[in-house]
């Protein structure tokens, strides 16, 4: 079967340093284009780091320091990266909570303004989980009768996973094929940020989930300690997380079109308390 698409879909899977997405870097990505008429284009890269690979990450997918010396660097793939998955909905395994959140962090360290603006995210392992919680190897085992060879290599488990949710959409009634569905049933709750430290309340609005006020909304927080703000920009916070609160500051800040003087006048003295 062929997936139902309205534009391309790129799946890929990440080999890392390590599992914090704010600090470790990307030593493998494998990349796989499904296009709306079925054809595939692929590519897999190793990546230079530009640090050392701990021992306990490299036992896990293979790949050494010695490998990547002379490999090239992200910020000189980016540029091609960012070409090919332009204008793509995204999937992985695990890809909502770790493979997107990394990779926005790389890209924007580039110097290239990721966004999830017009794209979907389809995690095939929350579909995996919420039907059998499993693991990756166990999945292709359950869902495609198959051994996963070659597991941790980025290029195998790129390929096992979409050949999971094509098997995932077989066997499974509810779960309809098109991205728009797969997207919103393999996501866990509605995410202001990729790494959760601001959520969406179900009055639409972004709150923070971490710290004194967790739970309150970001505008709220932001208007009665401006300086809230200021410490997360110079802490270690992924990137994409500072951008959103940026983002939403410059909401604040934007007089609207509706507004009388007297609110504009207010939005105006906002802005200026809050630089």
């Amino acid at each position: 079967m062929n997936l139902k698409l309205e534009k391309p879909i790129v799946f890929f899977d990440l080999e890392t340093t390590g599992v914090n997405i704010a600090t470790d870097r990307i030593v493998e990505i494998s990349i796989l284009k499904v296009f709306p008429n079925g054809n595939k284009e692929s590519k897999t890269w190793l990546v230079n780091p530009e640090v050392e690979i701990p021992k306990e990450a490299a036992e896990i997918h293979g790949i050494t320091n010695e490998e990547v010396v002379t490999e090239p660097t992200f910020k000189e793939l980016a540029p091609e990266v960012n070409k090919m998955i332009e204008g793509c909905d995204l999937a992985g395994f695990n890809s909502n909570r770790f493979d997107i959140p990394l990779l926005a962090e790389e890209l924007m360290r580039a110097g290239i303004d990721f966004d999830m603006n017009d794209r979907k995210a389809v995690d095939v392992q929350t579909i995996f989980h919420k039907k059998e919680q499993r693991t990756l190897s166990a999945g292709y085992q359950f869902y495609c009768g198959k051994e996963l060879e070659g597991a941790h290599g980025a290029e195998a488990d790129t390929n096992a996973t979409y050949e999971i949710l094509l098997a995932q959409i077989e066997k499974y009634d509810d779960l309809e094929n098109d991205v728009k569905s797969l997207s919103e049933f393999s996501t866990h709750g509605k995410r202001g940020d990729f790494a959760g430290f601001i959520l969406i309340n179900d009055d639409g609005q972004e709150i923070f989930s971490f710290g004194k006020y967790k739970g309150r909304t970001v505008e709220e927080v932001l208007k009665e300690n401006p300086g809230y703000n200021n410490w997360i920009q110079n802490a270690d916070f992924p990137l994409y997380t500072k951008k959103v609160l940026r983002e939403i500051k410059e909401r604040m800040a934007s007089p609207k079109e509706t507004m009388s003087d007297e609110e504009k006048l207010q939005a105006l003295q906002q802005k200026f308390n809050l630089r």
